[in-house]
Formats: structure tokens, sequence, C-alpha cells
């Protein structure tokens, strides 16, 4: 028995040496990009000028660059990579299905939804520039409301169909479905509210102002202390709910808590940077690879790293650096992420409900 303990313990010494390794690694890496992030873009900037912009202000054309452009939309992919993948762990807990996510499930979709109904429904002349204060606000509540509708609306499909293709492709309909609804609505709007909301679904991490950015800010971080917050729920739930309730755990609020935090985190993004895929659902199916465990309070942390780096990795790329040309965001993430869902595909091509 005591030879067993000792072998119990140091295995857990070398695991907690192990986790604690990944983080430092992932740390690094997420203070490496983001560095790049600003130091390389469409434009070549010799790193002499990068430094004198961001730290003696010589007041040169290159410190708009790199003050009003590149810096704030690399704090804009970081915080964007942090929010769509804790977004996709929690949905792919709750719903114990691995393929889920903001994007694949319909969930950005609805998020959508609200911001048209924003852009399309309430005024004319309103575009993203220029919503100030309360205006920002508006939008990313409407954004809220859409991606929490969805989200609902899922887990009660869910709960009564157990196959994860099933799921999948309802999700996808839902997405069709609600499109569909987008394209009536701009059929039916004017010239200055359609080009609004054109210009917005084509997603951007540099269009951000600075108003736009601090309720982003604001709303990921409320989103990420609520995530923090529910790491135990969440390795309740992912042993069903049976066990949850078991335990003493109030199942109904637990959701509810999650949903909310799923939809700030998801939505907010959606709002102001447009529909952005398959960040959500790679990032944490790469994260339980790295970390080889299920266990929230190592899997949340873990997430909000890794998401930070792939995304600051993905704006990188995009930005083709010195050939003066841009590749669109989702592009970019959507060439990372489909591999990785592949291969979800094929690892749960046996799969029978359970996750």
């Amino acid at each position: 028995m005591k030879t067993e303990s000792k072998r119990s313990l140091s295995a857990d010494i070398k695991s907690g040496r192990k986790v604690k390794l990944l983080f430092l690694i992932l740390f690094l890496l997420l203070i490496i990009f983001l560095v790049l992030d600003v130091f390389l873009g469409s434009v070549s900037i010799r790193a002499s000028d990068v430094i004198d912009a961001l730290f003696r202000h010589t007041g040169s054309n290159f410190e708009t660059i790199i003050l009003k452009f590149r810096l704030p939309k690399a704090f804009t992919a970081l915080i964007v990579g942090v929010a769509l993948s804790l977004s996709g762990l929690q949905m792919q807990t709750v719903f114990r299905n691995p393929m889920a996510g903001p994007y694949v499930l319909g969930i950005s979709s609805g998020a959508s939804l609200g911001v048209a109904f924003v852009i399309l429904g309430f005024s004319s002349g309103m575009t993203l520039d220029s919503l100030h204060g309360l205006g920002n606000w508006i939008l990313v509540a409407a954004s809220w409301v859409g991606a929490g509708a969805v989200m609902l609306l899922i887990m009660i499909i869910s709960s009564k169909v157990k196959d994860i293709m099933t799921v999948l492709i309802l999700g996808i309909m839902l997405s069709s479905g609600i499109s569909a609804v987008v394209t009536i609505m701009q059929y039916f709007s004017n010239e200055t509210m359609l080009k609004a909301y054109v210009i917005w679904t084509m997603g951007s991490l540099g269009n951000l102002t600075s108003n736009q950015l601090n309720v982003l800010l604001i709303s990921v971080s409320a989103g990420v202390i609520l995530s923090l917050f529910s790491s135990k729920w969440l390795n309740a739930l992912l042993l069903g709910e049976n066990y949850a309730t078991s335990i003493g755990l109030n199942v109904k609020f637990a959701r509810t808590i999650i949903f909310v935090c799923t939809s700030i985190l998801a939505g907010s993004v959606t709002a102001f940077c447009g529909p952005i895929g398959f960040i959500g659902i790679a990032v944490p199916h790469i994260v339980r690879i790295l970390f080889r465990t299920s266990d929230h309070r190592v899997l949340i942390p873990g997430t909000i790293l890794a998401g930070g780096v792939i995304m600051l990795i993905s704006d990188i790329i995009s930005q083709l650096p010195g050939s003066e040309n841009i590749l669109p965001v989702n592009a970019v993430t959507s060439l990372i992420g489909i591999p990785v869902v592949i291969w979800v595909i094929f690892r749960n091509r046996k799969y029978s409900g359970s996750f």
C-alpha cells in the first residue's frame, strides 16, 4: 500500500509539473505572438521604428499605424481568441458534444441576427463607426440575446436527439434559417443600412473604435470571470446530470449561468468583429490533447492561453507580412480549425451520445 501511495504521489507531482510547464510555455508564446503581431503587418516597418512609436512618441507616420491600428488589433485578436475558445469549451461540456461550437451550431448566427435587428431595423444612419456609449451596449446586448436564444434552442434539441451528426446538421439548418431571415431584412432595408451591415459581416479585428474595444474588454472579462467560477459545475456536468444532482448541484441554475456566460463571450465578439469561425470548436480539443485531462480547473486557463495564441497567429498570417495584402481572418481560422474538426469527426465516428 505504501509503495502504491508513493507511486500515486510521484505521478501527481509529475503531472502537476507538466501542467505548470505547459502553462508557462503557452504564456510565453502568448507574449511572443502578441509582440510579433505589433511588429509585423502588411506594411513593412523596421523594428527600431516600431519601438520608437511605442515608447518615444516621435510623431511619425509609423506611430499612427502602430498605436491606432496594430496595437488595438493585436489586443482585439487576443480578446477574441479567449472569448470564442472559452465559449466553445463550455458548449462542448454542457451539450456533452465534441462538435459543439458557437460557429458550427449557429450561436454566432443568432448573435448576427441580433446585430441585424439593430443595424437594419432601427436606424437608417447607424453604422459601427457611429455607435458610441450606450449605442455600443445596445448592439452587444442584442447580440447576447440572439446568441442565447439559439443556444437555448440547440439545448432543447440536444436533450431529445442524442446523435452527434444529427445535432450538427440541425445546427447548420438553423444557421441557414437565420441567414434567410437576415437576407429578407436586407432586401427590405435601404442602401445605407444595407451597406453598414454588409461591411460588418465581412468580419474584422482592426475596425474597432476605442469605445468598442473597451466594451468588448469589459464584456469578455465578465464572461471569463463567470467561466472560472463555473469550473466545478462544468466538471460535474461532464459526468452527467444525474451525477451532478447527486452531489448537490442545482443543475438548472448552473446551466443558466453557463448559458449567460457563453452568450456574453460569443455574442460580444460577434457584435463587434463579425462571425469568426472554427476557433471555438478547435481550440478546446487542442488544449485537451496538450494537457490530457478533462478537469476544467486546468482546461479553462489552458483554453484562455491557447485561444489567445492561436488567434494571434491567425491575425499575423492574415496580414501577409510585407506583401501589402490582407487576407480575411475568417479564412485563416477556417484553415486552422477545419483539420481539427475532421480529426474529431473521425475519432468519434462511433460516438454514441456520451462525451
